[in-house]
């Protein structure tokens, strides 16, 4: 199976379209290596995936046939993911009230002491 239907299938990404577009920027690894969106997988390989700054990494297990439902997703693969790559989101999350529009430029002294005041309460 191609690695961008089996992202889809796994539900990694919404579509296949998307799926595809993500391999094209170099977002998805397989063994370390950066893959086109037509590169076949096989159980054992190991699959790294960039998304919302996040590194998801997992081992395949085994093909599916088709799309599969969300409760089914762990039959097929083996989650390796690092807590530690969910922290960012998790400070996005709790930073709802700071948030700088993209493309204002670099953070000022007062905004990345705002930053690091977050990351303190979280540590918390």
């Amino acid at each position: 199976m191609r690695i961008d239907k089996y992202l889809w299938c796994l539900r990694y990404f919404k579509t296949r379209n998307i799926a595809s577009t993500a391999c094209k920027k170099g977002h998805v690894k397989i063994n370390g290596l950066v893959v086109k969106p037509s590169r076949e997988v096989y159980p054992t390989d190991k699959v790294s995936v960039r998304k919302n700054q996040v590194n998801y990494s997992f081992t395949i297990l085994d093909i599916p046939d088709n799309r599969l439902g969300a409760k089914l997703v762990d039959i097929y693969r083996v989650d390796t993911t690092p807590k530690s790559e969910f922290e960012a989101q998790e400070l996005l999350k709790y930073s709802k009230d700071y948030y700088r529009k993209k493309g204002t430029g670099r953070p000022t002294k007062k905004d990345r002491r705002d930053i690091d005041d977050i990351y303190k309460e979280n540590e918390l």
